[in-house]
């Protein structure tokens, strides 16, 4: 027996008069995730915010960070977007634990995938070496290492997006196209890359934010020089250890950016609820 199809009207009515025993620690919940944000504007300097987010320090970060940002977000939908087809299409052995692996750096402390990356891609790395001395490359402590370090930690938020709205396709209009004669790239490229673009970029836009916001990983990493690997979050602690107020004041440009990337997604979410 299926449980019977209601109007939102009648899911208004039925959400009423919440009993008080969830009604009290959901208001609570609701409490503990708003409170910090409103401690953040009460004691925001607004009279010297202007200067402090005029400072060339505040733009050379500003800069870095939106810079990396969107090209770790590309690096993401170069490798992402492949990667999620393969998971969502393709029955391999081992699927499972692939699948476990892509998504390992969302629960992975950003700390350890800055080390995992050292031992990686670092001079005595288990590829770094090699990058150094046959082409004299070094990533550790360069902007580039900050783009990887990001991308590391962003591109499960674009594969998990992806690889749920290709499962969500109809896979017959790809076998559609593949019998006119099209190739399985052709009929990616044509069919699939359109049915799935809004699942891309609501996948992007939260491996953008995602990137927008790293610090552990890229602090370990590629370390934290002005001008050259500190972002946003690594400069706002850094102010945070001599001027108290300048990281307010960069803490509230994440919250904006933060708040402008939940609206954008805001129009998906309530479709999808």
């Amino acid at each position: 027996m299926t449980a019977p199809h209601l109007t939102p009207r009648a899911r208004r009515r039925a959400g009423r008069g919440a009993p008080l025993p969830l009604l009290v620690p959901a208001l609570l919940g609701l409490a503990f995730l708003v409170l910090p944000l409103v401690a953040l504007l009460i004691r925001t300097p607004w009279g010297d915010l202007p200067d402090q987010l005029t400072s060339p320090e505040v733009w050379q970060a500003l800069r870095l960070s939106l810079v990396c940002a969107t090209a770790a977000t590309a690096v993401s939908l170069v490798l992402g977007i492949p990667l999620a087809w393969l998971l969502a299409r393709v029955e391999f052995p081992g699927r499972g634990l692939v699948r476990a692996l892509v998504t390992l750096p969302l629960v992975l402390p950003p700390v350890v995938g800055g080390v995992a990356l050292l031992m990686a891609l670092g001079r005595n790395g288990v590829v770094g070496q090699w990058l150094d001395s046959w082409f004299g490359i070094t990533i550790p402590f360069t902007t580039a290492g900050v783009v990887l370090a990001e991308a590391f930690v962003a591109m499960p938020f674009l594969v998990i997006s992806v690889e749920g709205t290709l499962r969500a396709a109809d896979p017959r209009y790809e076998e559609a196209a593949t019998t006119l004669g099209a190739s399985r790239l052709t009929a990616f490229r044509r069919v699939t890359l359109p049915l799935i673009a809004p699942g891309i970029a609501a996948g992007a836009v939260l491996a953008w934010a995602r990137a927008l916001g790293e610090f552990g990983a890229t602090i370990t990493f590629a370390g934290n020089f002005p001008g050259r690997t500190q972002t946003m979050p690594l400069a706002v602690y850094l102010a945070l250890q001599s001027d108290p107020e300048a990281a307010i004041a960069l803490s509230l440009v994440l919250l904006t950016v933060s708040i402008a990337v939940l609206a954008g997604l805001r129009d998906r979410w309530m479709t999808a609820s």
